[in-house]
């Protein structure tokens, strides 16, 4: 969690920095809006492609993860199964017992 803050801390400042580096320079309004504008493009598709690479490594853990669980609940039905058939059969043992 604290690299995903970092990040975003670091995107934050430079998004900051061009900002008032643009608004600061001396520039006509209409160069600055149009620099304002290609900067927050770049900025755009910074996140854009950072965030598809996020997914392109999370997509396939998340997957791996679901594919465990199921494992993990199918054994478990299984398990139960068995546990239970143990149990009745314990039970008829234990009346077959009682009644001898």
């Amino acid at each position: 969690m604290k690299e995903s803050n970092l990040a975003i801390t670091i995107l934050g400042s430079i998004a900051i920095g061009a900002i008032l580096g643009v608004l600061f320079a001396p520039a006509k309004g209409c160069e600055t809006r149009r620099v304002i504008g290609d900067k927050s493009t770049i900025i755009k598709n910074t996140l854009l492609n950072s965030s598809k690479k996020i997914a392109n490594v999370i997509s396939p853990i998340i997957s791996d993860l679901k594919n465990e669980s199921r494992k993990i609940i199918g054994n478990s039905k299984g398990i139960n199964k068995d546990a239970k058939t143990n149990l009745n059969n314990l039970r008829d043992i234990n009346k077959a017992t009682i009644f001898e």
